[in-house]
């Protein structure tokens, strides 16, 4: 269980940590996507960052 939370909580902090990039602009890749520069991806990537360090937190202690 512990490297079961350890795995998705390290691919949702980086899932989220690339919303966030792209939603605040500083990432634009790929050129097409639809969440560059729009603020709501910054929100829904932080989120997501917030929960996979918590699942990384949570592995440390089970």
């Amino acid at each position: 269980m512990r490297t079961l939370f350890l795995v998705i909580g390290l691919l949702a902090l980086v899932m989220g940590l690339i919303w966030t990039g792209q939603g605040a602009g500083l990432i634009t890749w790929p050129a097409q996507s639809f969440m560059i520069n729009q603020s709501q991806w910054m929100w829904y990537g932080a989120s997501t960052a917030f929960g996979g360090l918590m699942l990384i937190l949570i592995s440390r202690k089970v």
